[in-house]
């Protein structure tokens, strides 16, 4: 954390406020052409899938779907050392989390979700664990409904609970209605068990779990424990760095599979990210 800490500091004395600036038109997504019957009847699913998508995902999102924009590239960058790590194998499970609120998680969590999605060879499936302010459904036009609450309460097949995004090769689990006991819901042998159960019948899917921040939810750091690696995602301007530090010591440096600087000034924090880790972020949103 040295040479990040002294990154924080100098940067966060500067004062500079974010120019970047991207486009949020709407965004054709481009079908892959498939050739059996069979294939032929899912890209039928598929394209409904996605004109559903296009009317109904929010707008920020739409960009993603644009694979020459800047935008999506950054995630791109993202995507690759997470499929392609330099020793040991891909993680199976990740956590997509935050030190404080309105830093922008759930948008950074759908968004890679997308990423890894449309790579030729890679299913993605994202859990929204932020029991108390759920985004990701909402993030893709989605009903809130039904979800994670109603497995962990009630045991319901988690299999009825998964819904598409409109995204071939992208699914979500929403989180449901926000129920009384979020920490004891998250913090229970059931969560647990869910986590090896999607890891074990999804083999074919790297599985998102967007979890709340860290400050307000204690269990953050028991989940963190049971999943493979963590995105931590770093507003610029509003995390404090003992509270990242604190963080990070917790569930362990190993833990990181990166840091997401979001909102930050990209002339200074992309020159420094890839340098020290191989990937820079731009101007994104809170969710």
């Amino acid at each position: 954390m040295g040479k990040l800490t002294q990154a924080l500091e100098r940067n966060s004395a500067s004062g500079h406020q974010s120019t970047a600036s991207v486009s949020l038109e709407p965004q054709k997504i481009q079908q892959p052409i498939e050739t059996t019957s069979a294939k032929a009847a899912e890209e039928k699913t598929d394209k409904a899938d996605n004109c559903f998508a296009a009317d109904h995902w929010n707008k920020r999102l739409q960009l993603s779907t644009n694979p020459h924009s800047p935008f999506f590239e950054s995630f791109r960058r993202l995507r690759t050392p997470i499929l392609y790590p330099s020793s040991g194998k891909p993680p199976k499970t990740i956590l997509v989390t935050s030190v404080v609120p309105h830093e922008g998680k759930g948008f950074i969590c759908a968004n890679l979700g997308i990423a890894l999605a449309q790579g030729m060879e890679h299913h993605a499936l994202m859990l929204d664990c932020d029991l108390r302010r759920p985004a990701l459904a909402q993030l893709f036009g989605l009903s809130n409904e039904t979800g994670l609450v109603d497995h962990l309460q009630d045991n319901i097949d988690i299999s009825h609970l998964i819904r598409k995004t409109g995204q071939p090769k992208l699914s979500l689990i929403p989180s449901g209605k926000p129920p009384r006991n979020p920490s004891d819901l998250l913090d229970s042998n059931r969560m647990v068990s869910l986590i090896d159960e999607l890891a074990n019948r999804y083999q074919d899917r790297i599985i998102l779990f967007d979890s709340p921040p860290n400050i307000v939810a204690s269990e953050t750091n028991i989940l963190a424990k049971y999943l493979d690696g963590v995105i931590l995602v770093v507003r610029y301007g509003t995390s404090k760095k003992e509270h990242v530090k604190k963080f990070i010591d917790t569930i362990g440096p190993e833990k990181i599979l990166g840091l997401v600087f979001n909102a930050y000034p990209e002339n200074k924090m992309e020159a420094f990210l890839d340098k020290k880790m191989g990937y820079g972020y731009h101007d994104y949103y809170s969710g």
